[in-house]
């Protein structure tokens, strides 16, 4: 059997796509590696802006009814500093008006039972070992544990994540570096954040998050360079990687250590990285990507999850605009032109603000300027949130051919 597309990679990103194409009438193969459920780093939050694309792809109410509360405000924990603004609505103005958090154990698994009620063939765990092209398709080995197979696609779609190396042509293993940064994450019980802030963590060497997800706990995501971590383990002999990051904060960031002092840490801590932000080819050697795969903002403006699920979603709408796609080289080189011209208006702005705000956050010099300026005009926090992404939807252009063509729930 051909396929019309094989995706590679269950999250977000490639379980959207696959969900989208399967409404369309694609015949569509999702391959994941892992095991679902599975806690994974990610700052675990979705802008409003996607939330009518949760609605169109049938996972909405599901998703409401488990996550944690709305998120009304952003703020900035550095130093001594504790600052909170609005978080800006959604332009043009929808009925979800405020972002929510949800465990990527809980959301990879609705979005990925969608793709299975869509009719997507589902392979999991499952991972693709080699492709090489063949004529027209893709042939694509797949190691399943006990049983290997050959699957045969037209389209294939990388939908993994960035940091993970392998043998795709949208995958990579660079030497690693002291500025390397690493990602780590953590759930926490009886914090005393308020549910509704979710404040930006500035330290030197780093950055993160905290925001409050399902069943009241609070997650809190970071980086931190490589040569930052060492300096932090250094100080705290024998402790765990993810204990000494969360005390370096702590040291750093006033906020941080009056929201945990009472919490108690629900899980063990996870770590990945190193992450790649950067923007990255669209389509190359015949394989599209999205998500992280395509180009990823640093995680400072907590967008990775909003920009997995629309990169799929502009992708889909490209290559159903294209009825030859599946079949036609030629159509396919067109919707992959379509599709890289849109991924950059939508998502440009976010990685080049992203790189901006992760690099004063990293600074202490950079930091310790700016914070007497925004205690003053915590406004600038709001128009920060809306350089991220948090008030764009994506074009209206997209939204029309999607209900045009199907792929509108």
């Amino acid at each position: 059997m051909i396929h019309d597309a094989l995706i590679i990679g269950g999250g977000p990103a490639g379980a959207t796509a696959a969900i989208l194409l399967a409404r369309a009438g694609w015949s569509v193969a999702l391959i994941e590696k892992k095991a679902f459920p599975r806690r994974k780093v990610c700052g675990e939050f979705i802008s409003a802006t996607s939330l009518p694309l949760l609605r169109r792809l049938g996972v909405l109410d599901a998703f409401a009814a488990a996550a944690g509360p709305p998120v009304r405000r952003v703020g900035l924990f550095a130093r001594d500093a504790v600052i909170a603004a609005p978080m800006p609505h959604p332009v043009p103005v929808i009925t979800e008006s405020f972002g929510r958090a949800l465990g990527r154990e809980h959301l990879d698994l609705l979005l990925r039972d969608a793709a299975a009620r869509a009719g997507a063939i589902i392979c999991q765990p499952a991972s693709v070992e080699r492709v090489q092209r063949d004529g027209d398709a893709t042939l694509c080995s797949i190691d399943a544990g006990a049983a290997q197979q050959t699957m045969c696609a037209r389209i294939v779609i990388a939908a993994h994540g960035s940091w993970e190396p392998g043998a795709l042509p949208t995958q990579s293993d660079r030497a690693h570096k002291p500025s390397d940064l690493i990602a780590f994450k953590a759930h926490f019980r009886d914090s005393a954040l308020p549910a509704d802030l979710m404040p930006l963590l500035a330290f030197p060497g780093g950055y993160g998050g905290m925001v409050t997800t399902d069943a009241g706990r609070v997650s809190l995501s970071c980086c931190i360079r490589r040569d930052s971590l060492s300096e932090a383990r250094r100080l705290r002999p024998g402790a765990a990687a993810g204990e000494a990051v969360l005390r370096h904060i702590m040291r750093n960031c006033d906020g941080v250590d009056d929201a945990l002092c009472g919490a108690t840490l629900d899980g063990a801590w996870l770590a990945a990285g190193p992450i790649r932000p950067g923007i990255r080819a669209r389509e190359r050697d015949g394989m599209f990507a999205v998500g992280n795969a395509a180009g990823e903002a640093h995680p400072i403006v907590a967008e990775g999850i909003s920009m997995a699920m629309q990169s799929a979603w502009l992708l889909c709408r490209a290559l159903v605009a294209q009825p030859a796609a599946r079949t036609d080289p030629a159509a396919r080189r067109a919707a992959g032109r379509a599709y890289a011209a849109d991924w950059r208006a939508a998502f440009a702005l976010r990685l080049y603000a992203s790189s901006l705000f992760a690099h004063l956050a990293m600074r202490p010099s950079s930091a310790a300027g700016l914070l007497p300026l925004i205690a003053r005009v915590p406004g600038i926090l709001t128009v920060g949130a809306r350089l991220s992404g948090k008030a764009r939807d994506l074009p209206d252009s997209a939204v029309q051919t999607l209900a045009n063509t199907g792929l509108r729930g």
